[in-house]
């Protein structure tokens, strides 16, 4: 099981007034000035049992997975993501959150909750739960495990999508080496009607937006040429913009 563990200190002279309705919890309390008010305090983790917090990474794609053994006044998960910091600095950037996952409220039965974080760049991740109660009580579970989107072995070039365009779609790709990246859109005659991308980029993932918004309705065609460390790629796609 998994506990977060927490503690509140209140420093002399505190002067603490819990209103109706209020709860303040935590695994130890220590009030060094003057309580009030019908409120109520409460030691002991806050009501949600852990009972696994794993996780898997398919390319640039984390997924996050997590099992409850009981819930009690669960309003749901706060998902929280950071990157750990390099030396000198060391620890962590600020912690951001990214999506909120709903809870069970009360429950007496095994819940699973996943989550997918999709699209990444190459770096390493850190993760927490942000668990939060409906009287707005909250704690924190760490995932506890680095996690590191790779470079890409090989390059690729997606489906757009969607596809049909109405007008816009995304395309994503991969270049395994640094060099330069061409992506153009030509007609059914040929003709280049569109540069989506021709810049210098680093081995990683990517995404660009095709918008037709300019252009007619039909069939077109797009293609990337890759270049880089002497090796090179091409392929082109076709797809269909209607509006």
């Amino acid at each position: 099981m998994l506990f977060a563990q927490s503690e509140i200190l209140y420093n002399p002279g505190s002067i603490i007034d819990v209103g109706s309705g209020a709860d303040i919890c935590a695994d130890a309390i220590i009030i060094n000035g003057s309580f009030s008010g019908s409120g109520t305090i409460c030691t002991g983790a806050l009501p949600v049992g852990l009972s696994s917090f794993t996780s898997s990474v398919n390319k640039r794609d984390v997924t996050l997975m997590w099992v409850t053994e009981w819930e009690m006044n669960n309003s749901g998960f706060d998902i929280e993501r950071s990157t750990p910091l390099n030396p000198p600095e060391g620890g962590t950037s600020e912690w951001k959150k990214i999506a909120f996952i709903p809870g069970h409220g009360t429950s007496n039965v095994s819940n699973g909750y996943l989550f997918k974080d999709e699209k990444l760049k190459t770096g390493k991740y850190l993760y927490r739960l942000k668990q939060l109660d409906y009287n707005g009580n909250y704690e924190y579970f760490p995932l506890g495990t680095e996690l590191a989107i790779t470079p890409p072995g090989d390059f690729e070039i997606s489906q757009n999508y969607p596809n049909p365009s109405n007008p816009r779609s995304k395309i994503n790709f991969q270049i395994p080496v640094n060099g330069r990246v061409t992506i153009k859109v030509y007609d059914i005659t040929g003709r280049e009607v569109i540069t989506l991308l021709d810049e210098i980029r680093a081995a990683d993932y990517y995404t660009v937006v095709f918008d037709g918004s300019n252009i007619a309705s039909g069939v077109y065609f797009y293609s990337i040429n890759a270049r880089g460390d002497g090796i090179s790629f091409t392929k082109t796609m076709k797809m269909i913009l209607i509006k």
